[in-house]
C-alpha cells in the first residue's frame, strides 16, 4: 500500500461515546477509525513524518482543509498492529531525517484508546520520535499514561477572542486553554500553531492574546504561523456543504510577518 491511501478496510460509522467504545477493540486487538497516512516534511514535528490521520472531530472549523475527516465514520476500521506495522517499513527512513510519528486527525482524542495504544507501541516498540496533533479540546480524555508516550503536542490555537472562537470552531477556547497548562506542569514540549485568516484572526489583539499565553506556558519550543488557504474548497463541495470562506482571502507575506513578529516579541520562536 502507498502512503497516504486508504485502509482498504471496512467503514466504521461510530460517532456516539456508545458506538466509540464499543468500536475501540475488536477481538481484542485495540482498533479505531483511521482516514488515511501519508508520510511528509512540514508542520507535522521535526523530520520527515509518517503521520496516520484518525476519522472524527468535536470541532467544525470554517476553514479546515480536510472536512472529509470530521466524522468518524468517514474512515476505515484499523487496529494498531495494522498502523505500527506500516510505519515499521519506513523506520529507517524516519531514523535517517530525524523524523518520527505523528498522530493526527480529524482529532485523535476522539478515540484515546486507540490513540494511545498506536504511540505506546510506536514509540517503545519503534523506538520513533512521537507527536500528538490536537486542538486541545479533548484534552481531558489524554491519560497521564498517553501522555507519557508522547514527545510532542502540536496545539492548535484557533483564536484568543473567545467569540471568535466559537464562531470558528463551534465549540469552546477553555478546554484547550486547560489543556496546555497542563501540559506546561507535565514540562511536556509543545509546538503552537495559530492559523492567520485575514478578516477573522489576524487583529492583533487576538494575535497579542495567543502570543502571551503561549509564552507565559514555558514550554513552547515553536509557533507556526500558518497562512489561511482554500486548498480544502473542493472536498466541503464534494461533501454538499457550503465553504464559507470561499470570499476570505490568503494573508499576505506582510501580515505573516507582521504575526510572527508579535509571537516573536514575546521571545517565541515563530516560524
Amino acid at each position: 500500500m502507498q502512503p497516504g491511501a486508504l485502509l482498504p478496510l471496512v467503514p466504521v460509522g461510530a460517532d456516539s461515546p456508545a458506538e466509540q467504545a464499543a468500536a475501540s477493540r475488536d477481538d481484542g486487538a485495540v482498533s479505531g477509525s483511521v482516514h488515511s497516512w501519508d508520510l511528509s516534511t512540514g508542520v507535522d514535528g521535526p523530520g520527515t513524518r509518517f503521520v496516520c490521520f484518525l476519522a472524527g472531530c468535536p470541532l467544525a472549523c470554517l476553514y479546515c482543509h480536510n472536512p472529509d475527516t470530521m466524522q468518524m465514520r468517514n474512515g476505515q476500521r484499523t487496529t494498531a498492529d495494522e498502523v505500527v506495522e506500516e510505519a515499521r517499513k519506513y523506520v529507517a527512513f524516519i531514523r535517517a531525517s530525524g523524523g518520527g510519528f505523528t498522530i493526527s486527525g480529524g482529532e485523535p482524542l476522539l478515540q484515546p484508546d486507540f490513540a494511545g495504544e498506536v504511540l505506546r507501541r510506536v514509540h517503545d516498540e519503534l523506538g520513533l520520535h512521537t507527536a500528538l496533533d490536537t486542538s486541545g479540546f479533548l484534552g481531558a480524555r489524554a491519560s497521564d499514561r498517553l501522555l507519557e508516550s508522547v514527545d510532542l503536542v502540536l496545539l492548535d490555537i484557533k483564536s484568543w477572542d473567545r467569540e471568535l472562537y466559537l464562531r470558528l470552531t463551534g465549540q469552546q477556547l477553555e478546554p484547550t486553554l486547560a489543556f496546555a497548562r497542563r501540559l506546561a506542569a507535565l514540562r511536556k514540549e509543545v509546538w503552537v500553531r495559530f492559523v492567520l485568516v485575514p478578516g477573522l484572526t489576524d487583529p492583533e489583539e487576538n494575535v497579542e492574546g495567543v502570543a502571551a499565553f503561549a509564552a507565559s506556558l514555558g514550554n513552547v519550543t515553536r509557533v507556526d504561523v500558518l497562512p489561511f488557504h482554500k486548498l480544502g474548497a473542493a472536498k466541503w463541495a464534494e461533501l454538499g456543504k457550503k465553504f464559507t470562506l470561499a470570499d476570505t482571502p490568503t494573508p499576505t507575506a506582510a501580515q505573516v510577518a507582521e504575526a510572527r513578529s508579535i509571537f516573536a516579541s514575546h521571545g517565541l520562536n515563530a516560524v
